[in-house]
């Protein structure tokens, strides 16, 4: 997601006292074919701006809901449409799609693909073996095991972005699902490996930028390949966007965030 620059479509606003209420059906999202007893949670991160403004604080809201225990009934749940189809009846090229491509986006995701696979395995490698000190500071901890998952998985983020054509990710230029907002840059089904990167993926970044913690394609690229359990499982979430908002993660969490690995590798990149 854009973080800077933001339109007011982004927001919603909510009262003090308002409560806003959303259905989710659970058998479109998740494999609950077989009879049993699912619990759910909704917990996470939710970042915000003042009333009247656009421009994002430094603050987050944390939020963990009560859980419920649900027995759902898989053969009813067989009978309900997926949201997004299962991988099976996707295409199976795990390749850049240049379905839907102009050549400005093509040339724009090829170069960005490759410094992606440039800054992961970078990162990969001072994970591995470089300060520890810098470590530390994303992942919150200097921990051997630790080190270890974060350069497995940035290694594996550098082996997809490194083939268009035999990698665990498909990769398209157009939004097959209309799921690109206004400030949506690009997004992943981590039950598919789909990538879709948005328009403003190609118009409203940097190819690399040149300011710690700066958003930019190759980051963003790499941000998504780490969501996707094909590439490393399992597959990070958003559970914090941004620098001041990863600092508040813990190490477990930092691990499975999304944006600490781009922000590492943007951070091993221009030595921040």
């Amino acid at each position: 997601m854009k973080t800077t620059d933001l339109s007011e479509d982004a927001f919603l606003a909510i009262a003090p006292g308002q409560t806003i209420e959303s259905e989710v059906e659970i058998a479109e999202l998740y494999d609950v074919e077989t009879s049993d007893t699912y619990t759910v949670q909704a917990a996470g991160l939710l970042r915000y701006a003042e009333a009247g403004s656009t421009e994002l604080t430094n603050d987050t809201l944390v939020y963990s809901s009560n859980k419920l225990d649900l027995d759902i009934d898989g053969e009813a749940a067989k009978r309900v449409a997926y949201a997004v189809a299962p991988l099976d009846t996707l295409d199976k090229r795990t390749q850049l799609s240049t379905s839907g491509c102009s050549s400005s986006q093509l040339s724009q995701l090829r170069s960005a693909l490759s410094s992606c696979q440039s800054l992961a395995s970078a990162a990969a490698t001072a994970a591995t073996s470089g300060s520890a000190t810098k470590f530390q500071e994303y992942f919150k901890t200097t921990s051997s095991s630790v080190r270890s998952t974060v350069a497995a998985r940035l290694r594996a983020v550098a082996s997809d972005c490194g083939s268009t054509t035999s990698g665990r990710t498909a990769s398209y230029c157009n939004d097959s699902y209309g799921y690109c907002s206004s400030n949506v840059l690009a997004y992943t089904l981590p039950a598919s490996n789909y990538i879709a990167y948005c328009g403003i993926f190609y118009s409203g970044l940097p190819a690399l930028s040149g300011t710690c913690h700066g958003q930019d394609r190759a980051t963003t690229v790499l941000h998504e390949e780490t969501h996707a359990p094909g590439v490393y499982s399992p597959g990070t979430d958003d559970l914090g966007y941004g620098y001041a908002n990863a600092q508040k993660l813990t190490s477990a969490q930092a691990v499975l965030n999304a944006d600490t690995y781009a922000l590492y590798a943007n951070a091993i990149y221009l030595g921040c």
